[in-house]
């Protein structure tokens, strides 16, 4: 599939998860960013054209139908309109004009990292390059750190799109089946967890970046991460 294809697919449905797409998104660094940017615009529209029902409205409903303060119901189905344009358009200029992460917002960094998983799952649960250290800090030498021992073997490791910029995924052995890595040179001010139903992850800072570390349920990430975050060595880049 060529380039011009690809993109005439990830625009029509970014949903789509054929093996086709699967192998055309992870054959470059710009299909992964153009597939992640995607989807992140897909849920910013989803959650501004979420507008809460105002708690009174079926009393209002039913004060209409009485016949009575027609004219005063106009005007808050009027401002309720607006405040649904204004939220929608909101949503959208936050989205393009605004950094999708601020320094200390870690859960929202987990949760992309969560949604990366899953989309790249048909793909490299599939693969065991069998990476060496020397593999790895190649890799890392565009984010600063290098590492000076790898914490179990490594299966994947390669750059990918993340949160509109490049961060390094690597996946690595762990006790209740696969763990994956993220360095993503985004700042975090503190520690924190985030989970769902079938995993849970850590996002740790490290010198001006954030160490991102997430396994399944009943995998313990924390010894994980604290050995990758002490083997780390930074350099200036």
């Amino acid at each position: 599939m060529d380039d011009l294809e690809f993109r005439r697919r990830i625009l029509a449905d970014p949903n789509d998860r054929s093996p086709e797409m699967i192998a055309a998104k992870n054959s470059s660094v710009t299909n992964r960013k153009l597939h992640d940017e995607l989807q992140q615009l897909d849920s910013k529209l989803s959650a501004a054209m979420k507008v809460d029902v105002p708690e009174d409205l079926a009393d209002r409903i039913l004060f209409r139908q009485s016949g009575q303060g027609y004219q005063a119901e106009r005007k808050v189905r009027r401002h309720l309109a607006i405040a649904a344009s204004v939220a929608f358009f909101g949503g959208l200029l936050l989205g393009k004009f605004v950094p999708d992460s601020m320094p200390g917002s870690s859960p929202d960094i987990g949760q992309i990292a969560l949604t990366h998983i899953y989309n790249e799952a048909p793909f490299v649960n599939q693969i065991d390059e069998g990476v060496s250290l020397t593999q790895v800090n190649a890799k890392l030498k565009p984010f600063g750190p290098t590492l000076s021992t790898l914490p179990s073997h490594v299966y994947y490791l390669n750059h990918c799109g993340f949160n509109g910029g490049e961060a390094l995924h690597m996946v690595l052995h762990g006790q209740h089946g696969k763990i994956t890595v993220f360095v993503v040179p985004q700042p975090s001010k503190n520690m924190a967890r985030f989970e769902d139903s079938q995993m849970n992850g850590v996002v740790m800072p490290s010198h001006g970046s954030s160490l991102i570390v997430v396994g399944n349920k009943g995998e313990n990430v924390m010894p994980i991460a604290e050995k990758l975050q002490k083997a780390m060595h930074w350099q200036d880049i």
